[in-house]
Formats: C-alpha cells, structure tokens, sequence
C-alpha cells in the first residue's frame, strides 16, 4: 500500500504547474530552434517567452510549494540546452564563432563547478550562498532583482546579435 501512495506523490510532481511550464519551454525552445534560421522573429519571440517562462515557473513552485528535485532539474537542463542552442546558432552565424564556443564552455562549466559544489558541502540548492566569501555569487544569487538584471540583460544580447542578421 505504500509502494503505491509514493507511485502517486511521484506521478503528481511530473503534473505540477512549474513542470507543466519547463515542458511548454521545451516545446517553445524545439520551435524556436528548428526555424532559428528561416524565421528571426518567431525564433525570438518563442525563446523570449520561454526566458520568461524561467522565472515564472520559480515564483508558481514556490508559491504553490511544488518546488522538487525534478523540476529543478528540468529547470536547470533546460536553460543550459537553450543557452547552448543560442551559442551554437550564433557561432555558425557569426565566424570565426571561437567567443560563442567559449562563452557556451563557460556557461556549462561554471554551472558544473557551481553545482558539484553545492553538492559536496550538502546544500539542498545551489542559489544558497549566504555562507560564501565570494561577493559576486553573494550579490547575483542574494538579490532576485539583480540576478533578474543580469539575465534579461545577457539574454536580450543575444537575441540582438541574432536579429542584426
């Protein structure tokens, strides 16, 4: 009887509303990128929604406490494959694309290191810096507004040097 209460509690987590909103993002990014090249404008406005969709889908899971390790995790994929996708595009676009490529390497890298670390010193979430000593994690990750800046910032880059086309 247990076995089957815990099959419930889990199929539950693949319907909550923040991962009913990662797999919209999916499905927007797939879109968005199988007509990157053929349609700059819908291209960009499906990975904007999508961008838009990452904050979203946080506030939903915390205010409707849904928050659990999968939609963290499809969060966190998710971002990356479409922070790559952009890079890729963008490298085959602009030549030689060697800053994209580098710029892609330090996404997943620092991501990686950032990750793995929150990990061996047993944090539940990587966001949790108030005992770092580094003052750049503590000022993106400590204020929303600022981590918000910094996001709609980069990615709004992005999408410029993509429409300059």
């Amino acid at each position: 009887m247990a076995n089957k209460s815990a099959n419930k509690k889990t199929l539950s987590v693949y319907l909550y509303i923040p991962n009913i909103i990662g797999y919209i993002r999916v499905l927007m990014n797939i879109v968005a990128f199988a007509r990157c090249f053929s349609d700059k404008k819908l291209f960009s406005v499906l990975y904007f929604i999508s961008f838009i969709c990452d904050g979203i889908d946080g506030w939903f899971a915390r205010k409707f406490n849904q928050v659990s390790t999968f939609g963290a995790v499809l969060d966190m994929v998710t971002d990356r494959v479409s922070t790559a996708c952009l890079l890729a595009v963008l490298s085959q676009i602009y030549r030689p694309g060697l800053v994209f490529l580098s710029l892609l390497a330090l996404d997943v890298g620092s991501h990686w290191l950032q990750m793995y670390s929150t990990f061996l010193s047993g944090k539940v979430s990587h966001k949790d810096v108030k005992d770092s000593t580094n003052w750049l994690f503590k000022a993106y990750y400590g204020n929303r507004l600022f981590m918000a800046y910094c996001c709609v910032a980069s990615e709004n880059t992005n999408l410029k040097v993509l429409m300059m086309l």
